[in-house]
């Protein structure tokens, strides 16, 4: 009989794909995860295969690293190492014959993209079979890996799940922002892949890094830094500048794989521009695609400590207008992600969530990157857990110093404890509204209570922050807005003023407001109102205020219209000042999505979205409408509109899902005049036929 000769191989790429999770994702290679059990067929031809006779050795090959593994009779898989069983041969007298084989990768395997040989040994012969790549990913379904995640839902919704939802605006009015995270589009895997071939720490030494790469702590650490293009071949540049000419407005992206693709369609050259959401959108789609837990997280008026000493200081002057004397910033929201995994470097207790930070702030061990910090390290304020502990602690937890001046002059000043961190917000599973996570960070003491109220609690918290009453002061004054700002309508707002003594004063009030951007102090005032009052003993006044739209309309394309209000009283007698300020959001109208026949979407069948929108403008608007669904359309919708005013316009969208699941469709709508960006989304639950 002739001898034993492989024909042909099959890495069985459907079955293994379905038994590891990884059907939907991309790539030019076979996807597994590690820790668990695949399927290689041998076919061949001659003499059934005989194990005293031939040896098959799998060669799996990393880089540098090569690891030979023997195919046994009987056998294990093992955690701990590679290993391959024969599992059956298929005898077929006629036809071709095949053996299956069951190779198995130890759960701390390193991650990457692996080529698989198989050498056949004979008495006289040695032939060597190249199989093929494979592409190794993280199991959060196993037990032995470093990313184990118990429960089903969280794995579907962290690290299946590519629908976003990222919070932006302030914490009395939160702005849900949808995002395609877009790990299963065509050729992101690959990409993701790539991010970790690029990275410096590749560079330098690659055997290293692939030996590292079993880490998802350092994985993380490699991400977060390679995410932006600070010091790296990075994905994107940062620009906080309001000039976004030579790329795209932040505010105009709305899924990972268009800047995915752009930078590997580009020779990996930075994509033009992110800020803090893009940054952690993207990581967010990297981290996923990896088999990593990964969650966007947003920190509602985030401090960036630069000197390290837990205080922001602010400035004003007496006419209650804004300085920006201080480096120290306080960002209206901070967007970062956090990681799921095991922190063996720690000890026990500093496992699971860990706050990794891509955006380029300062630097960590030489580079832009931050993280991961373990959540519960910085809730128990241990400063000295890798990594970068103290500046995120800061974050969420430095105090205010509000210093009021007149030519360098301090007139007064008061701390504010409850500011920073007001609120921690990310995603709720399974669902498109927000799950408060301030608790996981923050101590009862740290925490602001809120007070939920009528009117002015637009999709989230009231927010009424008073400075510290000091009732030292002759007079207190506090802010309060009457509704929730929206472009295009005033904002109505009360000035409250009490006079703690029993003796009437003379008052001068500065009333102020300045457009701001999220991440720096404010500009120029755009408003403004000065009085002198008298107060009797003891009374309470509360003044109305009204700024029309047409005071506060912005002059280039944003989403975020922020505004930073201040009230400056002052006793005309005592020359004593009290200050209160509110820094709010003005939201963008939203766009309507509506599905015909929402109950029986169904996988491969054409179906019409309708998307909907009344110009609450006194003006006609006109602009671009794009319309994208990852799994739903394949290629963007985009359309001119024109809206008269008051007008209602609905526009047709075709889509036919290709994948089965939660989906969602977004549509955003850039207007010129006025110049702003409006969003609006739907999740849709797609059957299989």
């Amino acid at each position: 009989m002739d001898e034993f000769k492989v024909r042909t191989i099959d890495l069985q790429q459907v079955q293994n794909q379905t038994r590891h999770r990884t059907d939907g994702l991309s790539s030019s290679t076979l996807v597994l995860r590690r820790g668990q059990a695949f399927t290689v067929t041998v076919n061949y031809d001659g003499r059934p295969f005989d194990p005293l006779k031939e040896k098959l050795i799998f060669r799996i090959v990393l880089g540098p690293i090569a690891v030979e593994v023997p195919v046994s009779r009987f056998g294990q898989p093992s955690l701990t190492q590679w290993t391959a069983v024969l599992e059956r041969s298929v005898p077929n007298p006629t036809g071709p014959r095949a053996l299956s084989v069951s190779l198995s990768s130890p759960a701390t395997a390193s991650i990457g993209v692996y080529t698989l040989q198989l050498r056949v040994e004979a008495r006289l012969s040695v032939r060597t079979h190249l199989l093929g790549q494979f592409t190794l990913l993280c199991n959060p379904w196993s037990q032995a890996d470093s990313v184990f995640l118990q429960s089903e839902d969280l794995r579907t919704e962290y690290v299946m799940s590519d629908i976003g939802l990222l919070f932006k605006g302030s914490p009395g009015n939160l702005v849900s922002r949808p995002w395609s995270f877009d790990q299963y589009e065509k050729g992101i895997l690959d990409i993701c892949m790539k991010l970790l071939q690029l990275s410096p720490q590749h560079q330098a030494d690659m055997g290293k890094d692939l030996l590292n790469r079993n880490s998802p702590v350092y994985i993380g650490r490699v991400i977060s830094a390679m995410v932006n293009s600070n010091d790296d071949k990075g994905v994107i540049t940062g620009n906080w500048s309001g000039d976004y000419s030579g790329g795209v407005n932040p505010s105009k992206w709305s899924g990972s794989a268009d800047i995915l693709r752009m930078w590997a369609e580009t020779q990996f050259r930075p994509v033009k521009y992110g800020q803090c959401w893009v940054f952690a959108a993207v990581m967010c789609t990297v981290m996923r695609a990896l088999g990593i837990p990964t969650r966007v997280i947003t920190n509602f008026n985030s401090a960036h400590d630069t000197n390290g000493n837990m205080v922001i200081e602010e400035y004003y002057n007496e006419m209650g207008e804004k300085l920006s004397f201080s480096r120290d910033s306080i960002w209206n929201f901070h967007v970062w992600v956090e990681s799921w995994m095991k922190r063996p470097d720690l000890g026990r207790g500093y496992d699971g969530w860990q706050v990794l930070d891509p955006t380029p702030q300062e630097r960590s061990e030489g580079m832009f990157r931050c993280g991961p910090a373990a959540v519960k390290a910085i809730y128990e304020q241990k400063v000295d857990a890798q990594y970068d502990v103290p500046f995120v602690y800061a974050e969420v937890n430095a105090d205010v110093r509000v210093i009021i001046v007149r030519d360098r002059t301090v007139l007064s000043t008061s701390v504010d404890k409850r500011r920073v961190g007001a609120l921690i917000s990310t995603k709720r599973p399974g669902s498109m509204l927000m799950q408060d996570v301030t608790s996981e960070y923050k101590t009862e003491k740290d925490m602001v209570p809120f007070r939920a109220a009528g009117g002015f609690a637009a999709g989230g918290y009231t927010f009424e922050r008073t400075m510290p009453r000091e009732d030292s002061k002759g007079v207190a004054v506090s802010l309060q807005l009457l509704k929730a700002p929206l472009v295009g309508e005033n904002i109505s707002f009360n000035v409250i003023i009490t006079n703690n003594e029993a003796a009437q004063k003379l008052l001068k009030k500065h009333v102020n407001a300045q457009n701001k951007e999220y991440n720096r102090n404010p500009s120029g005032s755009f408003w403004e109102s000065h009085d002198d009052m008298k107060i009797g003993p003891k009374e309470t006044v509360t003044i109305k205020h009204e700024i029309s739209f047409k005071e506060y309309m912005l002059k280039e394309t944003a989403e975020d219209s922020l505004v930073n209000l201040a009230v400056v009283i002052e006793d005309v007698k005592s020359q004593e000042r009290v200050l209160a300020s509110e820094e709010f959001n003005i939201r963008t109208p939203s766009l309507n999505i509506q599905i015909q026949n929402e109950v029986s979407v169904i996988i491969n069948t054409p179906q019409v979205a309708t998307v909907v929108f009344t110009n609450p403008f006194n003006v006609a608007v006109s602009g671009e409408l794009t319309v994208s669904g990852s799994g739903l359309l394949e290629e963007k919708a985009q359309m001119r509109i024109t809206i008269q005013p008051r007008e209602t316009t609905k526009k047709p969208v075709s889509f036919t899902p290709r994948m089965a699941g939660a989906k969602m469709l977004s549509a955003n709508l850039v207007l010129e005049n006025p110049p702003t960006i409006l969003h609006g989304f739907k999740t849709i639950n797609v059957q299989a036929s």
